[in-house]
């Protein structure tokens, strides 16, 4: 079994020959710290990880150093880690709003690294395209602050950003789906380690509505759906399991969530990615720690199928490059079926 049809079968919760294992990101400095002078592509072939997670194209323009501005209007600044962060958005007001169009979807450029990626490794490794639902769009062009705001002052802006996020979203799966990727990985986060960022009511009545609607898009359209969001959704993880997703990432051990407990309870339903925990084992802990938590990973989540085995988020810059090594080579080492400890 390959790669493709290993990721394929564990996200349909199907027999596989081994846990696959695939990161959202995996951070230059790690993969340096593993094998000097290698580019991730060689890095991926060379540690059996099964998949290549892409995102969508989008120019920016830096305005001042380490400081973008990106074709959604929005600024971000660099962190030293993989991804920038969003400083400040681009709507302020209802106005703003009436009058923003966002980025050209059906651009050709949009899907240049897409398009090569699936012709030079679909046939070896599973394509993932990162894309969004419907809390991070809203949130970038708005601002955290201007978000929380506009949930109580005036929730028909923030609805209606909701309904463009869902409209954008849906043309570029249908575009990714006709250039041959068949699963998408969305990374709105709805949650920290204490809870949810908004309440369970604004998330029922402002954000769940646009939520099953873009899955139910993505799954018509012939995709494979990966949710990841951080932290503790135990409020709202019955709404996203309702909703049709095939796979809850990353079950953020920070946050209280436990792999065995989600697996009883909805492994049936949904297949589960995660968690070893990249913010505390894997940046801090030693190679014996990484190991028995990998194990731990592989007993609560492999029995029954239906479990990829990732990072509690992604593998960042602090991580140590033994620990993801220990990590991968556990895998390896324990993995196969039928799980054996």
């Amino acid at each position: 079994m390959n790669s493709v049809e290993r990721v394929n079968k564990a996200l349909k919760r199907q027999e596989v020959d081994r846990i696959p294992t695939f990161e959202w990101s995996i951070d230059q400095k790690v993969i340096q710290g593993m094998m000097p002078g290698a580019k991730e592509e060689a890095f991926i072939y060379a540690m059996d990880i099964d998949a290549f997670v892409l995102e969508i194209d989008y120019h920016k323009q830096e305005i001042e150093p380490g400081v973008f501005k990106d074709e959604w209007g929005k600024i971000e600044r660099s962190t030293g880690e993989a991804h920038t962060v969003a400083t400040e958005g681009c709507i302020k007001n209802r106005q703003d709003f009436e009058a923003y169009s966002p980025p050209d979807p059906y651009a050709p450029h949009r899907y240049k690294t897409i398009e090569h990626m699936i012709e030079k490794h679909s046939a070896d490794k599973a394509i993932i395209v990162r894309l969004n639902d419907v809390f991070s769009i809203p949130r970038n062009l708005l601002g955290y602050e201007q978000l929380f705001i506009n949930i109580a002052s005036d929730p028909a802006l923030v609805r209606g950003l909701i309904e463009m996020s869902v409209e954008y979203n849906t043309i570029l799966a249908r575009e990714v789906v006709k250039r041959g990727a068949n699963i998408v990985f969305t990374g709105d986060d709805y949650a920290y380690d204490k809870g949810l960022l908004i309440s369970p009511k604004s998330f029922d009545e402002l954000f769940y509505p646009g939520f099953k609607k873009v899955i139910k898009n993505f799954k018509e359209a012939g995709l494979l759906v990966i949710k990841h969001t951080d932290g503790d959704i135990w409020k709202i993880i019955d709404q996203l399991v309702d909703a049709q997703i095939d796979c809850i990432d990353p079950i953020d051990p920070g946050g209280g969530m436990e792999i065995n407990a989600v697996k009883e309870k909805y492994g049936d339903r949904v297949a589960i990615k995660g968690n070893v925990d990249c913010a505390h084992t894997l940046s801090f802990g030693s190679v014996d720690e990484v190991v028995a938590a990998t194990k731990q990973c592989i007993q609560d989540g492999g029995l029954g199928y239906g479990y990829i085995l990732s990072s509690s988020n992604t593998i960042h810059s602090s991580v140590k490059p033994e620990n993801y090594q220990a990590m991968l080579q556990t895998l390896k080492q324990y993995g196969s079926y039928p799980i054996q400890l």
